[in-house]
């Protein structure tokens, strides 16, 4: 038996009606501010390459986490954020990258580096709560 439209519906966290409101994608759309800020500064901006893989994957972060809320069911939704939790992963890898080509002091790319990983924990424990409700629907269908 599939799920009820109005079941799909409530899939889209009750608690949210846009995705501007979720604590993730705004975390997500801090990181992406940051992440532009720094990649002006002289000596990152020369470094063409890492300055795009890095703007992509951080807007990569906000763009997963909208599309997934505006997506239809929870295993949907968990998909993009997975790809999201994926992009924030890789955001922090570059940070080392920018680091260690000395566009980065150790301060900023710490702060960056907790950024990431809060993006990332609010990320997981969203997805985490889309299992568990898509879990808790598929026992109450099998237990009909």
């Amino acid at each position: 038996m599939s799920d009820t439209k109005d079941e799909k519906q409530e899939t889209r966290l009750a608690a949210f009606t846009t995705f501007e409101e979720m604590a993730a994608w705004q975390k997500a759309r801090e990181l992406t501010r940051r992440i532009y800020s720094i990649t002006t500064r002289d000596k990152f901006r020369r470094d063409f390459g890492l300055v795009d893989q890095i703007r992509r994957a951080s807007v990569s972060v906000m763009s997963n986490i909208a599309e997934g809320f505006e997506r239809r069911g929870s295993k949907e939704f968990a998909f993009f954020l997975s790809v999201a939790k994926g992009s924030v992963g890789e955001v922090r890898a570059q940070l080392y990258v920018a680091m260690d080509q000395g566009y980065l002091d150790k301060l900023t790319f710490g702060e960056l580096c907790l950024l990431t990983t809060d993006t990332g924990r609010l990320i997981g424990g969203l997805a985490r709560y889309l299992r568990q409700k898509e879990a808790a629907r598929s026992a109450k269908r099998e237990a009909r």
